[in-house]
């Protein structure tokens, strides 16, 4: 996640809920905000989420 919130190709606003997804906040809410957006990454921004895994392995 910490590849994909550097990107300047994806929008900043998503970007900050990645950052927020990764700040230790107790209880389901860091969970639940890396789900969405990791699922609109999925949808609409594939090929920088693909680009980020290649990176990370």
């Amino acid at each position: 996640m910490r590849i994909v919130i550097r990107n300047d190709r994806i929008p900043r606003p998503i970007r900050w809920g990645g950052a927020a997804g990764l700040l230790p906040v107790p209880g389901p809410f860091d969970e639940i905000v890396l789900l969405l957006v990791g699922a609109v990454l999925w949808v609409f921004y594939r090929e920088q989420l693909r680009e980020a895994w290649e990176r990370a392995a």
